[in-house]
């Protein structure tokens, strides 16, 4: 079964960090552009961060811009984003999606269930 697994979410405090791991089981993530994406209470889902396939690029949301890292262990079929500095706007469910020989997020093909980060004093 194809299928995408996100974890690390959690409650952290406002200045907190949290790093998300999106565990792919099934197939080989190093064939996929990776996304995260988030959805917060009465908005639309909306994309955070991607790297490509191939790991050379990798692209962010103005919000979260030198806040929020993304990266992958092609090894461990895993990809992490690395959340610093979060704000209590993050709150949100994130979820992770990969596209097939994707250089960009605009295309996915799997999707995972999400993992829930709330952000609050």
């Amino acid at each position: 079964q194809l299928q995408l697994v996100e974890s690390g979410g959690g409650l952290v405090q406002p200045g907190g960090s949290l790093r998300l791991s999106c565990a792919a089981s099934g197939f080989t993530l190093r064939f996929y552009a990776i996304g995260w994406f988030r959805q917060a209470p009465g908005k639309e889902r909306e994309g955070v961060s991607c790297i490509s396939a191939s790991g050379g690029r990798t692209n962010y949301a103005d919000s979260v811009k030198g806040r929020f890292g993304i990266s992958r262990d092609n090894a461990k079929n895993t990809v992490y984003l690395q959340m610093n500095s979060l704000k209590p706007e993050d709150t949100a469910v994130y979820y992770c999606a990969a596209g097939y020989g994707g250089s960009n997020c605009n295309a996915m093909d799997y999707w995972g269930k999400g993992t829930l980060v709330t952000v609050s004093s």
